[in-house]
């Protein structure tokens, strides 16, 4: 006798037929499972929301009055007749992969993730299931990450020399997540740490969880930034080169972006520095995900779609292209949309 599959992928979003629930849709339904707070996964106008206990705070400061649960890393729900647990995903601080267990067979959707540990968010965990449903917002070989101590040392070098010649270092990064892990890896020695409104608003919520980050100061309209010599900004990328920003005066800007692995991209952007970080996986990070999970069904969302798909299965794996309306990593937002 058949059944309906686990998981299907519908135009409001991945559906679960057997616990009639869907996994971060993009058009209201009436009960949505969230991976994480970034607006293209959490939207508003879902009938009830349940997500990480790490990811809820932030999606209620984002959404406002919303009905949600949470639910801790790892504890088992039983949602009509499917068996789901949240496991971690390490794109930011609360993401999470939706395993989802329905008659002895197991779909994990992993939403977005990375496989480094950023000392922030709860590090990945690979999950064994039979489908994978993953992201390829990297998947080109050309992407693989530099550690990232490496890249703290360049960013601590190039705000140092800024301060050195008085100008004030404005790095731009969304405002969820990378803000938090950039925050992480600055040296506080070097001068005072300034932030846009949508990185502290963020910021407090996840002091409020407990999460440790250094001192800052939040840069509002009434702040003279001469009273902040050798000051390093942290701002969304969309608010570098604004009428709030050139108030700051002499000034160098830099964005941080797994985008910046690309010659072309450096050049088209107004920054003058480009420091090549993501909380997405690189090429080599999406392939020992998909490995580890033992899956040979891979399901692949937004990015490289076509590309990762067509190596994907000329090497074992039986996969195929999803589209979705995820967006991946952005150079142009406040945050990942």
């Amino acid at each position: 006798m058949s059944r309906d599959p686990v998981l299907t992928f519908t135009d409001k979003g991945i559906y679960c037929p057997a616990g009639d629930f869907y996994i971060d849709p993009w058009r209201p339904v009436s009960r949505a499972l969230i991976t994480h707070g970034h607006s293209d996964h959490a939207r508003w106008g879902m009938g009830t929301y349940l997500a990480t206990d790490a990811a809820l705070p932030v999606m209620r400061h984002r959404l406002g009055d919303i009905s949600a649960e949470s639910i801790a890393y790892g504890q088992v729900r039983q949602i009509g007749d499917a068996r789901v647990s949240f496991h971690p995903a390490g794109h930011v601080p609360g993401s999470a992969q939706i395993r989802v267990e329905v008659a002895g067979e197991v779909f994990v959707a992993s939403g977005d993730y990375k496989v480094i540990d950023d000392g922030v968010s709860e590090p990945f965990e690979p999950v064994k299931c039979h489908h994978f449903i993953t992201e390829s917002t990297f998947g080109l070989p050309v992407f693989r990450w530099t550690p990232q101590v490496d890249v703290a040392a360049e960013i601590n070098a190039w705000w140092a020399q800024c301060a050195s010649v008085g100008k004030t270092a404005f790095l731009g990064a969304y405002a969820l997540g990378k803000a938090q892990r950039l925050l992480s890896m600055l040296d506080p020695a070097i001068g005072p740490i300034l932030t846009h409104g949508a990185v502290e608003n963020t910021n407090a919520v996840m002091r409020e969880q407990g999460i440790t980050l250094p001192d800052t100061i939040q840069a509002t309209a009434d702040i003279d930034p001469k009273d902040y010599p050798g000051a390093l900004v942290l701002a969304p990328p969309s608010a570098l080169g604004s009428k709030w920003a050139r108030k700051f005066g002499a000034q160098e800007s830099a964005f941080a972006s797994g985008w910046m692995a690309l010659r072309g991209v450096r050049r088209r952007r107004a920054g003058d520095r480009g420091f090549v970080i993501s909380d997405h996986a690189d090429w080599s990070g999406l392939l020992w995900a998909i490995k580890e999970t033992g899956a040979k069904n891979i399901y692949v969302t937004h990015g490289y779609m076509d590309i990762f798909t067509r190596y994907l299965n000329d090497n074992g794996w039986a996969a195929q292209v999803v589209p979705t309306q995820f967006e991946g990593e952005s150079l142009d937002q406040g945050e990942e949309v």
